[in-house]
């Protein structure tokens, strides 16, 4: 039960008196003008008022004479007679230009119903398409409330005596509507109101002692007795559904609410209670003090002609007053064009005008009722721009009152609205680091923060010395709870020592150059850091063996060199790694990794030789580095033994074949390790049988040199040409060699016998002796030559002797056989 002794008390409605409208000549309608004035008169309303309702943008009044007027927000009042003596009660539809009305057409009880259609006119008035009487029997009684469903199906009429009949079927037509007693009681009916909840639609009934309600949309309508407390005419109202469509009771110790299968919340407004209005999420109650001695619960305004009334306007969802006032004699409260209307006995209109949001709001401001304000703007569905402005008054407000705490949390409801920055300057200024906190994990848990907010955090955490707030930040469950920059962070934690929250962050978020940094540079930890380049996918583990190797290299070369055959041949990621291992093998360019190896010459020879093992197609990089490698260790090795394994390891990798296109290459490096045996191999390979020679000859390797022409002699014959100026400059006694190659010469026919003995003359050893031999063979051949070609000569010529007769016979024959075709 809530006390209303407690609820602030606000002029929320602007009160005026409604006054006539002018007219074009700047007087009330069918008035003449005051002279010098157009100022409008109050409005009046005609005497004898009895029943009063609103809707479809119009007030309705029924009085005692029977007529019905209307009075449109233009404040033309037209009328029309409905009922020859009095009308007593009006229903006006809301969806629907339909208007149900209770009065009497002749003396004694005998109320009738008329259903009016204000869309159709008959002779000027509005259409009647319906009338019955209201008494279902044929003991009198008195029409005491009335309501209509708006889907014109259900119309329920109350009566003094305890019953309520129910008209169900079409209210506008006679053919389609059956009536039928639904309650019938001891205690005269003060109120009825229709509850449509998706297809059921439920009655509340209240009389002057219960409440109940009816399911009336099935067969049986089962009744539920909802409580023993009731209420007199007009103080029942259902509410719209910011209060879930709810039956309210007034009553004069409390008033109460209703579900159609309960009792919901009650609220002690006390005195007694007149009318009961509900309006736009306010609950209007007209009520007279307990000071002023009490009528009865039932009794007609007639006994209250002179009682001073107080108007109540309860905001339930915020438990305050919106407004009060004192009036005299009120009629009725009715609601229409957004305002309330009250009617009071001398004919008068009152409007009460609600002020906006915005003003509203103001006069909460200046009496700092920052929550009340809150609650208000939600309940009148304030944007949330509107929202965040309030919180942030509040928080600033509370922060000037030195409420530091309850600041932080204002504060922390604007984030999305106001910048971080404004709520981050107060904290830093006032040194409140744990209001910072608070404020900057909401922050980030709304995705909202940057890299800047997460480096305040962290740096928050990191001075509280919070580890358990710390980890708690940081050890999310998934990558999507995941509300700050993971690398920001990283940054963060490193920079404060903080390496192990840093580590599981960096491996947690596949951050794996920030994780490798902070196990090399920091922690030292270099067994951990290969371990997990070795787990990585081959694309991470290649790129970070290529920017962490040398490192690696430097202080477990064993393990980084497996690591690399690995990496090189047929990469799979380690079985706790990210990678997929069923996925096909993966190899690098094992060329890439020879860097690595600068210092680590054994090892280096150890990766080349497995690699040129096990993937004979490695770059050719790989068997250049191989063959350096081992003509070093060939050329520096003392040990002979030893010296000559390298030199038959050298010579094997000279003779696989891998150094085919790179020629010159391989040249170059057994010239710089003067490596003689590969050199002349590679002369060979490479057909340079000139340099081959030059060697044998700066050696003075006679017999070689005498080798190598019979062995490329044939391809280049040249080189007994060389090899016999050779020996001719040659002041040692050669002539073994001088004759070899002279016989070679002789025998291929090579040089002119003049050009050798010019070439012999410089040599000071070289006697006649020497190419005697030569020069008789040559002599001999010469001569030959010359008898054979003498014979050929003359053979020749007999030849030509004999064709030449045989051309003559032949021309005298041909002169004959002309002679003869002459003749």
């Amino acid at each position: 039960m809530a006390a209303y002794l407690q609820w602030r008390r606000f002029v929320f409605f602007d009160k005026e008196l409604v006054k006539e409208p002018l007219g074009n000549d700047g007087a009330a309608p069918g008035t003449a003008p005051a002279s010098g004035s157009t100022v409008s008169k109050f409005l009046c309303l005609p005497p004898g008022i009895t029943v009063c309702d609103s809707g479809r943008g119009s007030l309705v009044f029924g009085d005692m004479e029977g007529q019905i007027w209307f009075l449109p927000r233009s404040l033309q009042l037209t009328g029309f007679q409905a009922y020859k003596l009095r009308v007593t009660h009006l229903y006006q539809l809301k969806q629907h230009n339909i208007l149900a009305s209770v009065g009497e057409d002749e003396e004694g009880i005998n109320p009738l119903v008329k259903i009016w259609n204000l869309e159709k006119r008959d002779g000027g008035n509005p259409l009647c398409t319906r009338i019955f009487p209201a008494i279902p029997g044929t003991e009198p009684t008195v029409v005491s409330c009335l309501t209509v469903h708006e889907n014109l199906n259900f119309m329920a009429i109350g009566f003094t005596d305890g019953s309520v009949t129910l008209n169900k079927g079409d209210i506008t037509r006679d053919r389609h509507s059956k009536t039928q007693i639904l309650h019938k009681g001891n205690y005269p009916v003060t109120g009825l109101a229709f509850r449509q909840a998706g297809k059921t639609t439920h009655l509340f009934v209240v009389t002057t002692e219960n409440v109940q309600s009816y399911i009336v949309s099935g067969k049986d309508y089962p009744r539920v007795e909802l409580d023993t407390h009731g209420c007199g005419l007009r103080c029942s109202a259902l509410s719209d559904p910011s209060q879930d469509l709810q039956f309210i009771v007034a009553g004069d110790e409390c008033v109460y609410l209703y579900q159609p299968d309960e009792r919901g919340p009650c609220f002690a407004f006390e005195g007694h209670k007149l009318i009961a209005h509900w309006f736009r999420g306010y609950l209007v109650i007209v009520s007279r003090d307990r000071k002023v001695s009490p009528k009865s619960e039932f009794t007609s305004r007639d006994s209250q002609s002179s009682d001073k009334q107080i108007l109540n306007i309860y905001d339930l969802c915020n438990k305050f007053i919106a407004y009060s006032a004192i009036f005299e004699d009120i009629v009725d409260v009715l609601a229409e064009w957004g305002s309330l209307y009250v009617l009071t006995r001398d004919g008068r209109v009152h409007a009460l005008q609600e002020k906006d949001t915005q003003t509203k709001l103001e006069m909460l401001f200046k009496k700092n009722l920052f929550e009340m304000a809150i609650n208000l703007a939600k309940s009148q569905h304030l944007d949330s721009d509107g929202l965040a402005q309030i919180f942030m008054q509040y928080g600033d407000h509370l922060y000037s009152k030195g409420n530091h705490d309850g600041a932080v949390q204002q504060y922390i409801r604007t984030i999305g609205k106001l910048e971080p920055s404004y709520v981050i300057r107060k904290f830093l200024d006032a040194q409140r680091i744990h209001n910072l906190t608070a404020y900057l994990q909401t922050l980030h848990r709304q995705s909202l923060a940057n890299a800047d907010h997460t480096t305040l955090l962290l740096n928050c955490y990191t001075k509280l010395k919070d580890s358990s707030k710390l980890e708690e930040f940081i050890k999310t469950k998934s990558e999507s709870e995941v509300h700050f920059d993971v690398e920001t962070a990283i940054k963060v934690l490193r920079q404060a020592g903080y390496y192990s929250h840093a580590l599981y962050l960096a491996e947690n978020h596949a951050h794996h150059e920030w994780y490798l940094k902070i196990q090399l540079e920091d922690i030292k930890n270099y067994q951990e850091a290969l371990r997990y380049i070795g787990k990585l996918p081959f694309e991470q583990a290649e790129s970070n063996m290529k920017r962490y190797g040398k490192i690696l290299m430097h202080h477990i070369p064993e393990q980084t060199t497996h690591l690399l055959k690995g990496l090189c041949t047929d990469y799979r990621p380690s079985p706790e790694g990210r990678g997929d291992r069923d996925a096909p093998g993966c190899r690098a360019n094992s060329e890439e990794f020879i860097p690595i190896f600068a210092n680590n010459p054994r090892e280096l020879k150890a990766f080349l030789e497995h690699m040129s093992e096990v993937q004979p197609d490695s770059p050719q990089g790989i068997y250049d580095t191989l063959l350096e490698l081992r003509l070093q260790n060939w050329a520096h090795e003392k040990d002979p033994q030893i010296k000559e394994k390298l030199h038959a390891e050298a010579i094997s990798l000279l003779k696989s074949g891998r150094f085919c296109d790179v020629f010159d290459k391989a040249l170059v490096l057994c010239q710089m390790h003067d490596f003689q045996d590969g050199v002349l191999y590679l002369y060979e390979q490479g057909k340079l049988f000139q340099q081959i020679m030059h060697y044998h000859m700066q050696h003075e390797q006679y017999r070689q040199v005498i080798a190598v022409c019979e062995r490329h002699g044939e391809q280049d014959p040249s080189l007994w040409e060389q090899a016999l100026s050779y020996f001719a400059r040659k002041e040692e006694d050669c002539k073994e060699y001088v004759a070899a190659v002279l016989k070679h010469i002789e025998s291929k026919n090579l040089m002119p016998p003049l050009l050798v003995v010019q070439t012999l003359a410089h040599n000071s050893t070289a006697t006649l002796s020497v190419i005697r031999d030569y020069l008789v063979q040559k002599l001999q051949k010469q001569s030959q030559q010359i008898a054979q070609d003498e014979l050929r000569v003359r053979r020749y010529r007999e030849e030509t002797t004999r064709i030449r007769q045989e051309i003559q016979e032949l021309k005298a024959r041909y002169q004959q056989l002309d002679t003869w075709r002459g003749v």
